[in-house]
């Protein structure tokens, strides 16, 4: 079986599993949660990932390294994640 997700720059096969278990497949999918809702949702199934996971998904969708990613786009994924966590 083909994954759409290893074919995705940025992410590996553990990565790929954890997306996995939260119910994203595809690159569709990953659009649609967005880096922060799938690092979030990661988070949520218990997974220890690190904010490098959510960079690397921002840049999986953008087609870039996620060292290549635009900082003040990282501080807004940043700030967007921090929002969400508050409001929890």
């Amino acid at each position: 079986m083909d994954d759409e997700l290893l074919t995705l720059r940025n992410l590996g096969k553990t990565s790929a599993q954890w997306l996995h278990a939260t119910g994203i497949h595809s690159r569709d999918e990953l659009h649609r949660h967005g880096p922060v809702g799938a690092y979030c949702a990661v988070r949520d199934r218990g997974f220890r990932a690190s904010k490098a996971l959510m960079f690397a998904i921002a840049g999986a969708l953008e087609g870039v390294h996620w060292n290549e990613l635009d900082p003040n786009y990282k501080q807004q994924l940043l700030e967007q994640l921090r929002e969400r966590q508050a409001d929890r």
